[in-house]
């Protein structure tokens, strides 16, 4: 998911986290999945190799699936043997996928209209074909509250909003996958997705630095709103999705119920088993002014961003969408980090860099 055109001061924009989501009416929301495909499906996934696709694919195998994945060849991951490994690009290198139907598709690698243009045309006597969008194209959120069948926005007012050029674009390629498969198409429009596996530091910034302990800096209010997906909770929903020969639009987003920071921030610290001091730094202006917009699941909920974390997820929980508790996902995303080389530990991208935290916890002990 996307949202201010302003980058994270990580230095790593939306765009890249979701590189490796026309209006939606009457039936576009449609059918509901009742049931899971009894017998195994053969499913392509355009990616597989990023961050949500090695969940997708290694869940998909273990249910009985026969998996194949289109990708440059370029990146490893680890997959079971009896993937399929296509190699091309999505920009017109095609060839690999001549004359093959599967009976879905995953496209889980694209935010260039062009690229999905390509590939429904050449995969159009597959079955299913399901987009992995983006809350983004909600972008700006005016108001809280929005739900699948609010307009998307298909034009960039300002070109140079990042967010909304994000958004604009996953809606183009929204409109192409419906115009293409009709009935047989499915959105998934996932908020910001975490878990092992994450390249963006994002939301693993907290179970490392509440591992840490000592003073914690905590952005905004208690009762601010957060919202994310666990990229595995994600993945099962969307490969529940096509077994069930669902259509439609979908918002992935979670945790189920209401999440505030003060309680996401009490389950991930019981979860790991450490009692930091959460300082609390209300101070929206202050925060702003030093590029503290957002620390996933938070978001600064001004401006263009006043919705950006209380969008409505009710068709997909009716569609079976679950979410794992907010401890699983810290303790596990914990564990994953500290697995990985001690060098890219120690290149974290972190939206609040320590020097900061420390600045802006001196300014609030001085007040």
């Amino acid at each position: 998911m996307h949202r201010s055109g302003r980058v994270w001061r990580a230095a790593w924009t939306r765009r890249q986290f979701l590189q490796g989501s026309a209006a939606v009416v009457g039936a576009a929301a449609a059918s509901r999945p009742t049931c899971a495909s009894s017998a195994p499906l053969t499913i392509l996934v355009l990616g597989g190799t990023g961050f949500i696709g090695p969940h997708l694919v290694r869940l998909a195998v273990e249910r009985g699936h026969r998996v194949s994945i289109f990708t440059r060849g370029r990146r490893q991951a680890d997959l079971p043997s009896s993937v399929e490994r296509l190699v091309g690009d999505r920009d017109g290198k095609l060839e690999a996928l001549g004359g093959r139907r599967w009976d879905a598709v995953i496209d889980d690698s694209a935010t260039n209209p062009a690229w999905v243009r390509l590939s429904t045309a050449r995969l159009a006597t597959s079955g299913r074909y399901l987009f992995t969008s983006s809350t983004g194209v909600y972008y700006p959120y005016l108001r809280r509250g929005l739900v699948e069948a609010d307009p998307v926005h298909t034009e960039a007012a300002d070109p140079a909003d990042g967010s909304e050029s994000f958004g604009t674009r996953k809606a183009a390629c929204e409109a192409i996958v419906r115009d293409a498969f009709g009935t047989r198409g499915l959105i998934v429009r996932p908020t910001y997705i975490a878990g092992p596996g994450d390249p963006t530091d994002r939301f693993t910034y907290w179970p490392v630095r509440l591992a840490e302990g000592g003073d914690v800096l905590v952005p905004g209010q208690r009762t601010d709103p957060g919202q994310y997906i666990d990229v595995r909770d994600l993945a099962a929903f969307m490969l529940g999705l096509v077994e069930a020969g669902a259509s439609g639009i979908f918002n992935a987003i979670g945790p189920a119920a209401p999440l505030t920071m003060e309680r996401f921030l009490g389950e991930a610290c019981a979860a790991l088993g450490v009692s930091p001091r959460l300082v609390w730094l209300p101070d929206e202006a202050l925060l702003a002014s030093k590029g503290v917009d957002g620390q996933v699941p938070w978001v600064l909920a001004t401006g263009k961003d006043l919705g950006h974390t209380t969008i409505a997820t009710t068709r997909s929980f009716d569609a079976g969408l679950r979410h794992r508790p907010v401890g699983d996902t810290v303790r596990d995303t914990l564990a994953w980090f500290r697995s990985l080389p001690a060098e890219r530990q120690a290149s974290a991208k972190w939206a609040i860099p320590r020097a900061l935290e420390r600045e802006l916890l001196a300014t609030v002990a001085a007040r």
